[in-house]
């Protein structure tokens, strides 16, 4: 059993690197567009005391009616947090929030919006479920209780697979991401602007995240479908705003290594295929992505891990 709880709490975090984090809570959001806003976490990683549990990115849309908010951060405490930086922008409520995905810094914030309509897939709903307690005990655990007290507050809302909707009269398509970083994420694009919301299926300063209960090659599947709707703009779970260019470097990236480490992993050990990659992928990657050298070698362990 206690193998079990800590390999469901270890999902939301696999991939991640954990370096220290900055600890600024000023919650700022940023334009976008016209009406479209970004709240950038400084924290990337693992839980600490210091970062509050707070490392990933939360967007919104003002429309003509409500707000619409697309992720909530990782307990009450942040997405209060997040909340008043939407009220800093709109006096408009927010209206309905979608939940990209089950890993608990995208969700736990849920229970200061739940008024809203708030909205997930089928898959991720039953994560959260499964893992949202033995996720909750770990986040206390890790930051010491900084987070503070958080009630777990679950989606109302399902959506079908290329489901389309009107919010407060903006056009939003849900993309499903073939289970390509953790079951059942969701990525929202908002096409007369062109803007791709994308929760951790999309990234900018890193390595793609990959999971041990993701789908690599529905994450590259997805990030190449990403990819040929060119956005202008991509927004991603974790880091900074970047463009469709990211989203294609990514796809061609995370579609070599992993070819790599299927055609070798059961020919050459661990350490070959490592060596391998690093001279051949080192001097086209090595400068477009933070942390490449020092997470190469965990993140080379994990794919090969995933051919079994």
């Amino acid at each position: 059993m206690k193998k079990a709880i800590t390999s469901a709490m270890l999902f939301s975090l696999f991939a991640l690197p954990t370096w220290t984090a900055d600890t600024d809570f000023a919650f700022k959001a940023i334009p976008i567009t016209e009406h479209i806003y970004s709240i950038v976490s400084p924290s990337f990683g693992l839980p600490t005391p210091e970062n509050r549990g707070w490392n990933s990115n939360s967007h919104f849309v003002v429309t003509k009616t409500g707000v619409l908010l697309f992720d909530t951060g990782s307990s009450e405490s942040i997405g209060k947090g997040i909340k008043k930086a939407i009220q800093s922008v709109t006096d408009l409520p927010v209206r309905w929030v979608i939940n990209s995905h089950s890993h608990a810094d995208h969700w736990f914030g849920n229970a200061a919006f739940s008024e809203a309509e708030i909205i997930a897939s089928s898959a991720a709903l039953e994560t959260m479920k499964a893992h949202g307690p033995p996720s909750l005990a770990f986040y206390k655990r890790v930051t010491k209780g900084t987070i503070g007290e958080t009630a777990l507050v679950h989606p109302t809302v399902l959506l079908s697979e290329n489901q389309k909707r009107t919010f407060g009269g903006v056009a939003v398509e849900f993309i499903f991401s073939n289970d390509g970083h953790s079951p059942g994420d969701l990525l929202m694009w908002l096409p007369e602007e062109k803007v791709m919301v994308g929760g951790d299926v999309l990234g900018s300063d890193w390595m793609p995240i990959v999971t041990g209960h993701g789908n690599v090659p529905g994450l590259i599947k997805t990030l190449e479908m990403v990819a040929a709707l060119k956005p202008n703009i991509v927004l991603p779970g974790h880091g900074q705003a970047t463009t469709g260019a990211s989203v294609v470097r990514d796809a061609a990236f995370l579609s070599r290594i992993w070819q790599h480490v299927q055609t070798n992993h059961k020919q050459k050990t661990a350490e070959e295929i490592l060596a391998n990659i690093q001279s051949e992928m080192g001097p086209q990657y090595g400068t477009a992505y933070k942390d490449f050298n020092t997470d190469l070698e965990r993140y080379v362990k994990l794919l090969i891990q995933l051919q079994a």
